[in-house]
């Protein structure tokens, strides 16, 4: 059965398709289509159209986390398309802020989407069916709160703020004829982390690859190296990585995985 994955918005652009700093992913697994995340405009409405997508055509909609760069072109989508459910994490709150100094940056969620639409949105928990072969899957690994503080992402909850523990981040998984295909849009649990927890929730399943941003922009040389060590380290065979990665980043991923890593742009299909 053919898996097809197209690039609606990403940092770079091709063929004189626009670019923003955000991601959205249009999937077409088993005759369905899945869109995981609108960027944070409503740009991906543009690039849909050059793509030769419909909008209205799309029977899911998923939110990988909740900030602004994959939310904020969802109240756009939830007009044009009137049936998609729209899926969340049970803790997405418009809550997310980017601490620099003693100030602190809202990145979270249009404030109203979750008053605005309750009707469309679905709040999942724990591992998530969403249609036969692709499933939902929270984080399961412990303490990244850590990466929250170290990132300075933080949350605005009602006893102060905490550090982002990214319980709002989930993953897109689909079973392919190669194996497990893990979307993650940007990874903020760390990328060896969530291929690890896919792994160990289908223990009896390959795992394929992972499409998404890794958050490796601001990380030094030495640290990304690490990262892709741990990557390779899993066992995966195939990477596609853009948005919040970039290009430095890119670089040395691909000077130390090689052939299993591929750039991510607009309009960049993907065919599994």
């Amino acid at each position: 059965m053919k898996t097809e994955i197209t690039i609606i918005v990403d940092n770079k652009e091709s063929d004189g398709i626009r670019a923003e700093w955000g991601l959205s992913v249009l999937v077409i697994y088993n005759g369905e289509k899945i869109l995981l995340d609108a960027g944070a405009s409503d740009l991906f409405l543009e690039n849909m159209e050059k793509l030769g997508i419909k909008v209205t055509e799309i029977d899911h909609a998923v939110l990988s986390h909740a900030h602004y760069d994959h939310a904020n072109g969802l109240p756009a989508f939830l007009e044009r398309n009137k049936k998609a459910k729209l899926y969340i994490r049970e803790s997405t709150a418009a809550d997310c802020y980017a601490k620099k100094f003693i100030f602190r940056k809202y990145i979270g969620i249009p404030r109203n989407m979750l008053t605005k639409y309750p009707d469309r949105i679905e709040t999942v928990s724990g591992d998530y069916e969403l249609t036969d072969g692709v499933w939902l899957l929270p984080h399961k690994t412990k303490g990244l709160e850590s990466i929250g503080k170290k990132e300075l992402m933080y949350r605005k909850l009602p006893d102060g703020w905490k550090p982002d523990d990214f319980s709002h981040e989930q993953s897109l998984v689909i079973d392919t004829d190669k194996g497990l295909v893990i979307l993650n849009s940007c990874s903020h649990g760390g990328a060896s982390n969530i291929i690890d927890e896919v792994k160990a929730t289908f223990p009896d399943k390959k795992v394929y690859g992972l499409i998404g941003g890794f958050h490796l922009f601001r990380k030094p040389d030495d640290e990304i190296r690490e990262i892709a060590g741990n990557i390779r380290d899993t066992g995966i065979e195939y990477v596609c990585t853009g948005h919040c990665t970039k290009e430095r980043a890119f670089g040395i991923l691909k000077e130390e995985l090689g052939d299993m890593v591929e750039q991510m742009k607009v309009g960049y299909q993907i065919v599994i």
